[in-house]
């Protein structure tokens, strides 16, 4: 189910996109009108959200167009836009549905599936759980095994292994790892990436013969079910 994002403030973008992709979610960024309007003439979008302050069109400009060239794409106006006149205006510019800055995760959420059980009727999610080799990680249950035996994670744990359970076999820098689990305000001087991929390394890899999470010097980490050894530290990183 892709998800046309329009926005050119990099923390909601990450903190929508990343909180839609834990949700089953693909979301493709737009970060102007122009880059957004030529994307859902072409792409097929489930749904659009749509910033009004843009650095080119603004989201009514976007709007409008989209309608015109007859692209019935649900739209949802999210911006810090907030009088009652603001609205009247986004919805009558062809806008859905319109919400306002700042926003709670939960409430965007509820708007999405809203606007797609409207527009399309019940829609299949991507599968729940997450699978490399024996490791199992369920996101609604929060749950991971290891073959018959469940592992118990905190929740940066838990998504550190989520993120590498999304990219099996890719590696992963320290930054990128950073930005994905701490956020885009990490010092990116820390140390807690690798102390943090010790501690899970411990309890996802110890007492099997077979490693996991790898160690690819110079380069970062990665979740791989294969035997390869070539630059790869299978030692505490």
């Amino acid at each position: 189910m892709d998800i046309l994002l329009v926005e050119d403030d990099e923390r909601i973008v990450e903190f929508v996109r990343r909180g839609l992709k834990a949700e089953g979610y693909k979301v493709d960024v737009a970060r102007t009108g122009r880059e957004a309007t030529a994307l859902a003439t072409v792409g097929d979008y489930r749904l659009i959200i749509l910033d009004r302050k843009l650095p080119d069109l603004t989201g009514l400009e976007v709007c409008e167009r989209l309608r015109a060239d007859e692209i019935d794409t649900p739209i949802l106006m999210l911006t810090a836009m907030d009088t009652v006149q603001d609205k009247v205006t986004g919805l009558r510019a062809g806008a859905d549905d319109y919400m306002t800055k700042p926003f709670s995760f939960e409430e965007l959420l509820a708007r999405i599936e809203a606007l797609m059980r409207r527009r399309g009727g019940g829609l299949k999610m991507e599968s729940r759980e997450l699978r490399v080799a024996d490791l199992v990680l369920n996101l609604d249950t929060h749950e991971v095994r290891r073959g018959s035996r469940v592992i118990e994670l905190t929740p940066k744990e838990f998504a550190l292994l989520e993120s590498f359970m999304r990219s099996p076999g890719k590696v992963l820098s320290r930054t990128r790892i950073l930005e994905q689990v701490w956020g885009y305000s990490a010092d990116p001087m820390t140390n807690v990436v690798d102390v943090y991929v010790r501690q899970l390394r411990r309890k996802i890899d110890e007492g099997y013969e077979h490693k996991l999470l790898k160690t690819v010097r110079g380069y970062g980490y990665k979740l791989d079910a294969s035997c390869e050894t070539d630059r790869i530290a299978q030692d505490e990183a």
